[in-house]
């Protein structure tokens, strides 16, 4: 693996620590915030005392960091349809990770009657999450052929699953009005999470996993 790949796949790793210290800083600016109760979105709502920065802090750095990983990604098993159909799943994901910062929420993100831009961020969201459970998806059948890894195979069927579970736990919140934000930091986290474990295995692998399955030749 060139020095190339493995810096854009280190890249992957940075991505749930970014994510952790850029909400965290950016919510110290929110008086009051509750990581418990209040979405991440709403950090960067209309009115909120953070809405100027947010994005800058969390959506467009993170963007580009999906971006740059899918990218490594794409170059470390070029060989393979099914890997770059999960890198190109993963730069949807950081495509909508923008969309969701230049299309900010409305004030306390759940207006009886949204804006076009609440609507468009609502589904950047829903993009969010479905890329990243997708190509987590995919894994579950490349692990064992690029990765010699069956450790992984079934880690990112355990992450499909919770990813799932989460959501589920999330719909459940915002209709009792109780512990969406801690909910949604969990989905959010068990995918960021096998973003970094893809990362970290890639890297380890060996480059020959990397390769295009080279067919016999026939003899002349």
């Amino acid at each position: 693996m060139d020095a190339t790949n493995r810096k854009l796949l280190g890249l992957g790793l940075l991505i749930p620590f970014w994510l952790f210290a850029g909400v965290s800083l950016t919510s110290f600016g929110y008086p009051g915030y509750s990581h418990f109760e209040q979405a991440l979105s709403q950090l960067g709502a209309v009115g909120a005392p953070t809405h100027n920065y947010s994005a800058w802090v969390n959506n467009f750095p993170l963007g580009v960091l999906f971006g740059l990983f899918a990218l490594g990604l794409a170059r470390r098993y070029a060989g393979s349809r099914l890997a770059l159909v999960s890198a190109a799943l993963i730069v949807l994901h950081g495509l909508a990770s923008f969309a969701t910062g230049v299309f900010s929420c409305d004030a306390g993100c759940v207006p009886a009657q949204p804006s076009t831009a609440q609507q468009i961020h609502n589904l950047a969201g829903m993009v969010m999450f479905l890329s990243l459970t997708m190509a987590s998806g995919l894994w579950f059948f490349l692990s064992k052929r690029l990765l010699s890894s069956i450790g992984f195979k079934w880690f990112s069927a355990l992450c499909v699953i919770l990813a799932l579970a989460t959501v589920a736990m999330m719909a459940k919140a915002f209709s009792n009005g109780h512990g969406f934000g801690l909910y949604q930091r969990l989905n959010y986290g068990v995918s960021v999470a096998w973003v970094a474990a893809l990362a970290w295995t890639a890297l380890r692998s060996e480059p020959a996993t990397a390769s295009v399955s080279h067919r016999p030749q026939r003899c002349p």
